[in-house]
């Protein structure tokens, strides 16, 4: 990997899904068990669609666009989901290769986490693959009021490193997250594109 193509920026920031750490399968039999479990249907372009949503908004879409009556409150869905994530996590993350990025910069660039999971689940993630300590930032869904694809995830990455949007540099793995980088006006890496990692959740 060329890391020299970074050393123009000065902060990083990162997704962590499909990014930074591959937990396609964890968040596929997460979802698989939750959706089975009140009653929602499983459709996988919608749900690859909405990859860096969270989790309580995915639900919500999913009922307006399946037409399917929500039969209890996101906020016991979401925990619910949660749940099956936490006892899982251990057997199902491991680092991508893009995490080498993260490795290499660790101390010579300030370097964020701007994630649609939530602050204590995308943490735990982290530390389980070995790479919290690699950041000065940690930013989940429930630390901004918009989600991707709107920038505030990314934005308050850039404001805890210090940095200027413009001087910023994100990886990112979906559409909706790439979005939200370019609506933040930092440089934008889709790492299906730049480094040929493709993050396999919920492929056909």
């Amino acid at each position: 990997m060329n890391f020299d193509l970074f050393q123009t920026y000065d902060a990083l920031i990162f997704d962590m899904d499909g990014t930074l750490v591959e937990s396609g399968p964890l968040h596929e039999e997460a979802w698989t068990r939750t959706l089975k479990e009140f009653g929602l249907p499983i459709i996988k372009p919608l749900m690859r669609a909405l990859c860096g949503v969270p989790t309580k908004e995915t639900l919500e879409i999913i009922a307006q666009k399946t037409n399917t009556p929500l039969r209890t409150s996101v906020t016991e869905m979401n925990d619910f989901k949660e749940a099956i994530a936490k006892s899982l996590m251990h057997d199902y993350v491991k680092p991508t290769p893009i995490a080498d990025i993260a490795r290499h910069f660790y101390g010579k660039k300030p370097m964020a986490v701007g994630t649609g999971a939530y602050t204590e689940e995308a943490k735990a993630i982290l530390t389980i693959c070995g790479l919290e300590h690699l950041f000065n930032a940690i930013v989940g869904a429930d630390q901004v009021t918009n989600p991707k694809p709107a920038p505030d995830v990314f934005l308050r990455g850039a404001e805890l490193t210090g940095t200027a949007p413009e001087k910023c540099a994100v990886f990112e793995d979906a559409e909706l997250g790439l979005q939200a980088a370019r609506a933040a006006n930092m440089a934008a890496y889709d790492v299906h594109e730049h480094f040929g990692y493709v993050n396999e959740y919920f492929l056909d």
